[in-house]
């Protein structure tokens, strides 16, 4: 077991819990880096990778020639499961449609749980004590996929693609190919949920689209034309389930969203502050910017990078972006894409005066909109951490 961190662990105990013998691979404490030389594939008939672990590690290349087969902790989970899958993969979006598609099939009183990615709980953790029919609602990310064999999901959703993670990937190639694999043992009698202007996909399901101006059985409670978008898909996922439109109604009218996602943590003197920490790539904070597009905003950039250009962005910051707040390892990189647009910002350094200088050029009606367009490792240890952070210097001024 390569890696190990929360997934990896679920996926160790899961095995464990079946009588096969793990030998964990972990990261260092000290330094986080992953062992090299100590580790050998002597005696090991499977290498299970984390999704952190990069496909060209020294131990999986070492498997691969000696020809094991190398695992995700999704392919393990799915082998230990009788359950069917209902799979959510994509750019941006996924969390928030699994959290609605939960929401769905509990007013719809259908028996599911989810999984995955960014939620609670991981697929391997399921491995005993499901009903047959109780479907497992899973998020899943392209470093999950592109170590399947045989996963497969019956209803398999994706969002949207665009540039993110090729710091990893490398390509944009890579990245669309590995989220790809969900649909690629798919059977006729399974369901491929895509976008509408979508080409083809790999698998026999059958294929069913969505967009965000498609008609829905209600509107939905969380803003913006991308979270339309997402329920869109989350309506076109449970009517291939069998999910009727009333359920779906009372979910859409009723789901509050998640949190880091679009979330406002407070109005202070008539400036709502807004947490979309999960903003993590130029798609995504775009995204963000358009959800307020007739509002005054205060918009705060910046974390670590991950290989995309920031031009998009900089060319969709319109006039109601009245200041621009910049932050952390790709202050530079920002700040030249800005200038190049014509877009004036300030540099904040990190978050705590990011939020201090919006707070005090804010007024009544403003938003001050935390969507990074960065990931978040320069100075935390995840998004949420940072989403974290953003709600308690909020709190803190409303405090005063």
């Amino acid at each position: 077991m390569l890696g190990l961190g929360r997934q990896g662990l679920a996926v160790a105990a899961a095995l464990e819990r079946h009588g096969v013998e793990v030998v964990r691979v972990d990261r260092d404490p000290g330094t986080g880096a992953l062992a090299e030389d100590e580790a050998s594939l002597d005696g090991i008939e499977l290498l299970v990778k984390g999704p952190g672990v990069p496909s060209d590690h020294r131990l999986v290349g070492d498997a691969r020639r000696r020809g094991l087969p190398v695992w995700s902790e999704l392919e393990v989970g799915y082998r230990l499961l009788s359950s069917p899958i209902l799979g959510v993969t994509g750019t941006n979006g996924k969390t928030t449609t699994v959290g609605l598609l939960g929401a769905i099939f509990r007013a719809a009183g259908r028996s599911a749980i989810q999984a995955g990615n960014e939620q609670e709980r991981q697929v391997s953790d399921l491995d005993s004590g499901l009903a047959p029919d109780t479907w497992v609602i899973c998020e899943l990310s392209s470093f999950q996929l592109e170590h399947i064999e045989d996963f497969r999901p019956r209803v398999g959703v994706l969002l949207n693609l665009e540039p993110d993670h090729l710091d990893r990937h490398g390509t944009f190639e890579a990245y669309r190919d590995a989220k790809l694999r969900l649909f690629e043992n798919q059977r006729a009698d399974d369901v491929a949920v895509v976008p509408r202007t979508w080409g083809q996909t790999p698998g026999m399901a059958r294929r069913v689209t969505f967009a965000a101006d498609d008609a829905l059985p209600a509107e939905p409670l969380i803003p913006g034309a991308h979270n339309r978008e997402n329920a869109a898909a989350a309506t076109a996922a449970a009517r291939a389930v069998g999910v009727g439109d009333e359920a779906i109604a009372e979910a859409l009218r009723t789901f509050p969203g998640v949190p880091h996602r679009l979330e406002l943590v407070a109005e202070i003197g008539g400036v709502r502050y807004v947490n979309d920490s999960k903003a993590t790539n130029v798609a995504a904070a775009r995204r963000g910017l358009a959800a307020y597009a007739d509002q005054p905003v205060r918009l705060i950039l910046g974390g670590s990078l991950k290989g995309e250009s920031f031009a998009p962005l900089a060319a969709e910051i319109g006039p109601n972006v009245r200041s621009v707040h910049v932050v952390g390892d790709a202050t530079d990189e920002l700040a030249a894409e800005l200038e190049r647009a014509g877009v004036a910002y300030e540099r904040d350094g990190d978050l705590e005066h990011a939020v201090a200088a919006t707070h005090a050029l804010a007024g009544p009606g403003d938003v001050v909109l935390l969507s990074p367009a960065c990931a978040s490792y320069d100075r935390f240890a995840n998004f949420a951490e940072r989403g974290d952070a953003f709600r308690a210097l909020v709190q803190a001024l409303a405090a005063r």
